[in-house]
């Protein structure tokens, strides 16, 4: 059967990307059998041809109402599947849904019949607040960063707050390449509408959030994007932990230091959409 991506190279493009994110998800050990999972807006990509394309599955229920996602289209990572796998044939590992009219409700669409992530609630909030924002961002992108995971065992770091400051203090390309910092929710049960709401309260703020004792979720322009900023965050979080193992607890750099940075490079405070 014909590839939807066949004829498409903008489309392509967006692709050869996630693959690209992917195989470097698995290479840090991020992504553990099928760990991990993602979701693109290719709304914009969708011709009138594609539009056409019928469904190859039922209708599937989201589980909440996204008045924002209205004829929206994504590719979404399949539930089971290896982002390993992924990195060499995305549409085997994933597949491209439109979400219906009533906003609640999506169909797959190509280019076979695979369930989208457990985790598609918390996704696709965070696609809908996007969009209502009017940011330009079409990457959310989960994964499990050994280091950041690991601070979230800690007590003392289960703060959005401290784990910013500590992350801020390592290194100045953290400050300056992730300047909204890291956001933080309290465990919950994965795959969840809690988590997927609790996700929405941070994202606001953040782009990337730590999901305490799990993971990571960062969303961005592109995929490529998202995870820069997760990889920046988990480098400062590495040096932290090196830097622990020669000694006492590291000093980091001052908060006067930190200030002099943002302000030397003019840093953003809150998202620029």
């Amino acid at each position: 059967m014909k590839s939807v991506l066949e004829g498409r190279p903008a489309l392509q493009e967006v692709i050869d990307q996630i693959q690209e994110v992917t195989g470097y998800l698995w290479q840090k050990g991020w992504a553990e059998r099928n760990g991990g999972n993602l979701t693109y807006n290719i709304t914009e990509f969708v011709d009138e041809q594609m539009r056409a394309l019928p469904p190859i599955s039922g209708v599937l229920q989201i589980g909440k109402t996204l008045p924002n996602l209205k004829g929206c289209w994504f590719y979404c990572k399949g539930t089971g599947k290896r982002m390993r796998d992924l990195s060499k044939n995305a549409m085997e590992a994933g597949a491209i849904i439109r979400i219906l009219d009533d906003c609640a409700s999506y169909e797959i669409v190509a280019d076979k019949c695979i369930m989208p992530t457990s985790e598609l609630p918390s996704h696709l909030s965070l696609q809908d607040y996007i969009i209502g924002s009017g940011s330009s961002y079409k990457a959310t992108l989960h994964t499990h960063p050994i280091e950041l995971v690991a601070m979230s065992h800690i007590r003392k770091f289960c703060s959005g707050e401290v784990l910013t400051r500590t992350l801020w203090s390592m290194i100045p390309e953290t400050l300056a390449f992730a300047p909204l910092g890291l956001g933080f929710i309290p465990f919950a049960l994965p795959g969840t509408v809690q988590l997927a709401d609790a996700t929405l309260e941070q994202i606001g703020r953040y782009d990337v959030v730590l999901w305490e004792k799990h993971g990571t979720i960062a969303v961005g322009l592109d995929m490529m994007d998202a995870f820069d900023q997760t990889d920046v965050l988990n480098k400062a979080a590495c040096i932290y932990k090196t830097a622990l193992q020669f000694g006492p607890e590291p000093e980091g750099m001052s908060p006067e230091s930190m200030a002099e940075i943002q302000t030397l490079f003019k840093l953003p405070k809150t998202r620029v959409l």
